[in-house]
């Protein structure tokens, strides 16, 4: 029996209206809450910032932006569980210069390679760290702090964010570049570690001004020196520590937003279009500057290219100061 065209065309036009729609295909992105994985504990510098920003990307996507705190490991920990989440864009993850460039030079078996497991949204923005230490101690400069630790080799503790963090880094590169010996505490995340300062447990930490302008300003903690070659506009009166005394030192940290490796292209430039909006809304452009965090917005092409030259930098910073995890 033969079937004209026609029939068999309304045929399979009927089967198509009677086949529920993929769920992907039926939905416009966002369809339901985005969850951004900050791989340190609440409390730090990376959650000051990224805090603010899921509540304006949430007005942008027109979904909620779930913060998801997931510390440990020098943020291995909330990196592989990003890596390893949907490439459907509801998970993304802000990640620093450590968990980007420094770690695959201080693990041998990292749970994520951050080339091949992420999708490159955007380089967020840069900032430094800050040089402070608690008020007991007897130093009002870097030359006072670098005077004393010569002649109280590894008595004097310094805290880090973890093992391989910027700010372990940061110290690090001040021990090699002065020949002096400190003896280095991480904990697990920004937050314990100014915590500990603050109580006294340890004396020294480079922070991110954002986590700890208040304590500055308060008197809680000195500040002697930015760790970049320029001084932010939001702290001038902060001496960069080359200016202090250790001419040619330079280390800070930026910030890049990721999603997990395969995540649809259309869906990453909605990330970026957004994200880059976000930092140039006037009251967040500003929070970031107060706080010594320079805005940038990156295209996609231009993260991915700028990731791999950190992680050539950092291996030979990694080397040459013989950084080990603990």
């Amino acid at each position: 029996m033969r079937i004209s065209t026609s029939v068999l065309l309304a045929a399979v036009l009927a089967a198509a209206a009677s086949t529920p729609a993929q769920p992907v295909l039926a939905q416009a992105y966002p369809s339901k809450p985005v969850r951004l994985v900050i791989p340190y504990p609440p409390g730090g510098g990376t959650d000051t910032i990224m805090r603010p920003f899921a509540q304006v990307l949430t007005e942008r996507l027109g979904q909620q932006v779930v913060v998801d705190n997931r510390g440990g490991g020098g943020g291995a920990i909330g990196m592989e569980i990003a890596a390893r989440s949907a490439p459907d864009g509801y998970t993304i993850v802000a990640a620093l210069t450590a968990q980007l460039a420094v770690n695959p030079s201080l693990y041998k078996n990292l749970p994520y390679d951050p080339v091949k497991d992420f999708a490159p949204i955007t380089l967020f923005a840069d900032g430094p760290y800050v040089l402070v230490v608690h008020p007991s101690l007897p130093v009002k400069s870097v030359k006072d702090l670098v005077a004393l630790a010569r002649k109280r080799p590894n008595d004097i503790t310094y805290a880090s964010s973890g093992n391989g963090s910027g700010g372990h880094l940061a110290a690090e590169l001040l021990k090699t570049m002065t020949g002096i010996k400190v003896l280095h505490i991480p904990y697990k995340g920004g937050g314990p570690a100014l915590t500990a300062l603050l109580s006294g447990e340890v004396q020294v930490l480079f922070s991110t001004y954002a986590a700890g302008q208040g304590h500055i300003r308060a008197g809680r903690v000195r500040a002697l020196g930015v760790t970049t070659a320029r001084r932010p506009k939001a702290i001038p009166d902060i001496p960069t520590i080359a200016e202090a005394g250790v001419p040619g030192y330079d280390s800070g940290v930026w910030y890049a937003l990721l999603a997990p490796a395969g995540t649809p292209r259309e869906i990453v430039d909605r990330l970026n279009r957004d994200t880059i909006a976000v930092l140039n809304q006037p009251a967040f452009n500003k929070m970031l500057v107060a706080r010594a965090i320079d805005p940038i917005g990156s295209t996609p092409e231009v993260l991915a290219k700028y990731i791999k030259t950190e992680v050539t930098k950092w291996a030979r910073v990694v080397k040459e100061a013989g950084v080990r995890v603990d």
